[in-house]
């Protein structure tokens, strides 16, 4: 029961913000109108996917430092989750875009392109996995890829954005929400939603761990 205050305390969190986020009154602005509630659930997501990354890779330090299977099994188990979390990151992206930009999806915006880069690297992560057989090797050599694809990830979405003209908010001399139109009533549902969208990767990651190290316990006692 003491563990799982933070699981009650991440319901809450979700809750609050879908509920406030849907009927909260918001900026009127030009073009975004009602599309800018999506703030509270694209963006927070995209921070459970990078804090989910960047536990991958502290994972595969931890591996490369002392070779412990735990922490392959952890910087893998948190790519893992990081990769599901794209999912809805990028379906709510697109229909943001759809609505504002006129396009599910546009190549013209470097941070698009660095997402689809991003999602093919750590796609080659898995594929690294899967073709190699001997446990030590395969975890030593994805933990070095993965360090390798935590930079990239950072470099495509966090850094080269803010260096060339961008669509996005926040990128490229284009105002990030907090400059015009991120007020303090959105920043009160903003906010949780990130903590909240953060506890719940944590969450789906310990829950994909226990499945994982019960699947290697299952069949290591019918071997």
């Amino acid at each position: 029961m003491q563990r799982s205050w933070y699981k009650v305390t991440v319901v809450v969190l979700l809750l609050y913000s879908c509920i406030a986020g849907l009927w909260m009154p918001v900026p009127r602005l030009p073009i975004l109108n009602e599309t800018i509630r999506n703030v509270y659930f694209h963006v927070p997501v995209w921070f459970g996917l990078i804090v989910m990354c960047a536990y991958s890779a502290y994972g595969a330090l931890r591996y490369l430092k002392n070779a412990s299977a735990k922490w392959d099994q952890v910087s893998h188990t948190a790519a893992q989750t990081a990769m599901f979390l794209s999912v809805p990151g990028i379906l709510t992206g697109s229909i943001w875009a759809k609505f504002t930009w006129g396009t599910w999806w546009t190549f013209q915006d470097p941070k698009l392109n660095g997402v689809a880069l991003s999602i093919l690297i750590y796609g080659a992560y898995f594929i690294l996995r899967s073709a190699a057989h001997e446990p030590h090797k395969k975890a030593q050599l994805s933990a070095v890829y993965n360090i390798f694809a935590f930079v990239m990830l950072i470099l495509f979405l966090l850094v080269l954005p803010r260096l060339t003209a961008s669509l996005h908010p926040g990128n490229g001399g284009n105002p990030a929400f907090s400059k015009y139109d991120l007020d303090n009533g959105m920043r009160l549902i903003f906010y949780p939603a990130v903590l909240a969208w953060i506890g719940l990767s944590f969450w789906l990651f310990e829950l994909q761990y226990r499945y994982q190290r019960l699947k290697e316990l299952y069949n290591h006692e019918n071997h």
